[in-house]
């Protein structure tokens, strides 16, 4: 069967994925395409470079201050970049610095693993894949979040998150001829929705309405045949969008999404 391994969004809480990437490593499973969006664009190039070094190599990315150097800056930094800007908190110069550092080739072509990432087209207002051009460039797009970073531009058009119009591409890996999916996430799938209490809350439940309904749609809609395994994070707890920044639980997101999906891949896999 060809194996996908596809990669959701959720920022911080992509380090979930690095402990699932490690339970996968584990059991000798190996991708032969790769989907990913938003924070999940930039494991899953990672991985489609080098599948057999990945786990370390994220692994010490995500313990080395990658999030906060992605979004660096103070407060006072920060207002003044919106306030230049009107926009936006962040430059995108430092995630790309990032990338550009991590990331062994400069096409997504050139990847070991065939890869596609996705981002939302600003102009047409639908989902743009990147399978081919500047790797850099279609991960900025697809990790491009509304309000802390800038659109990407590229080739005349402006590019948002891919989280916007694919949180969990699963149905993409299907129709690329994927027969068995390891879909990977960040946990908040795990977590029971309820009626907001707070103002702010109120958007992010909408989102994550948008978010889950086109993903369970897709696994409703499966072809006949296709094996898909949706690892479990282990997670519980809610996130505050204020705390995009907060790196105090990245050891226990990597550490608590491999036990979990480690028990799965035993019950599984045998």
């Amino acid at each position: 069967m060809e194996t996908a391994f596809v990669l959701g969004g959720g920022g911080v809480l992509g380090a979930h994925e690095v402990g699932m990437l490690r339970a996968l490593d584990d059991f000798g499973i190996r991708p032969g395409l790769v989907v990913g969006t938003s924070v999940g664009a930039l494991n899953g190039a990672l991985v489609a470079a080098d599948p057999a070094r990945a786990v370390a190599r994220l692994t010490s990315l995500w313990r080395s201050d990658v999030v906060r150097t992605a979004f660096a800056g103070s407060w006072v930094a920060r207002l003044s970049t919106l306030a230049r800007t009107g926009t936006h908190l962040h430059s995108n110069g430092p995630l790309r610095e990032v990338l550009a550092a991590t990331v062994p080739t400069e096409l997504i072509e050139e990847l070991e693993v065939p890869f596609q990432c996705v981002a939302a087209s600003v102009e047409r207002a639908a989902a743009h894949w990147f399978s081919s051009g500047p790797l850099v460039e279609a991960v900025l797009a697809s990790c491009a979040v509304p309000g802390l970073l800038p659109p990407v531009a590229i080739g005349g058009e402006h590019f948002f998150d891919g989280g916007l119009v694919h949180s969990i591409p699963v149905g993409r890996a299907v129709r690329l001829g994927a027969e068995r999916v390891y879909v990977l996430h960040v946990g908040r799938i795990e977590r029971p929705l309820t009626a907001p209490r707070r103002f702010w809350e109120v958007g992010m439940v909408a989102f994550e309405i948008a978010r889950r309904h086109r993903f369970a749609e897709e696994m409703a809609t499966l072809p006949p045949g296709v094996e898909v395994h949706v690892l479990p994070a282990g997670a519980t707890e809610p996130l505050s969008p204020l705390r995009y920044r907060d790196l105090s639980q990245i050891s226990t997101y990597i550490d608590r999404a491999y036990e979990a999906s480690s028990r799965y891949l035993r019950t599984r896999e045998g």
